[in-house]
């Protein structure tokens, strides 16, 4: 079986879908906006070094998002996914995708991003699993904090491992940044996609492909 196993932010949407998704709720309640200002902290923790982006990932949705309960969540999942798909992909993206699926390539949607809405995205472009970061429920309340390890970078390629190990064969791999290369670097066609000149000389040294998409 062949493996086509696609990054979300930066590869098939223009922009970072996890700023998107608390924001586009937030907005709606606009209420719920001066909650945001909690995060600094971690912000500032980040930009030290001090955080990783597991622990900011967590922060945003912790102070933004925690205790809201399931439904509502549900419901503008319903809503942001259809609009992010049709305002904010790439072209190139859905071909490709499109492509793979015609050739009967088993398709994997691996991102950093949560599954609040991950897993739908998948759904809705024809994926036949999603890898994602979890996050933790209290009951029917949103927790915030992450129920697995965040999936960037070498996180990502050990996922990528397991995943080749329970579904063997050749394996393309997309993603658009440099935290990316260590699991572009493990399949037989990974491709850098829209990648930042540094991110574009680390690919050629590697050995692995670089495109443009629009």
């Amino acid at each position: 079986m062949r493996l086509a196993v696609f990054d979300l932010d930066g590869t098939i949407t223009r922009h970072d879908t996890l700023v998107l998704y608390v924001f586009g709720y937030l907005l709606r309640r606009p209420w719920r906006l001066p909650l945001a200002l909690l995060v600094l902290p971690a912000v500032i923790g980040f930009a030290l070094r001090l955080t990783d982006r597991g622990g900011l990932k967590s922060a945003l949705l912790r102070a933004t998002l925690g205790g809201v309960p399931r439904e509502p969540l549900e419901r503008w999942t319903e809503r942001f996914v259809p609009r992010v798909l049709e305002e904010c992909t790439f072209a190139d993206a859905r071909e490709t995708i499109a492509r793979h699926a015609r050739q009967g390539d088993h398709l994997v949607l691996m991102s950093a991003s949560v599954d609040l809405y991950v897993p739908a995205v998948a759904r809705a472009l024809g994926f036949h699993e999603s890898i994602c970061t979890g996050i933790r429920w209290n009951g029917d309340r949103l927790d915030g904090r992450l129920s697995t390890p965040n999936r960037h970078g070498e996180e990502k390629a050990r996922c990528l491992r397991e995943l080749r190990e329970r579904l063997p064969g050749e394996t393309s791999a997309y993603g658009n940044a440099r935290s990316d290369l260590p699991h572009l670097a493990l399949v037989e066609h990974g491709v850098l996609v829209n990648g930042s000149a540094c991110a574009r000389r680390e690919a050629a040294r590697a050995g692995i492909a670089c495109t443009e998409w629009r």
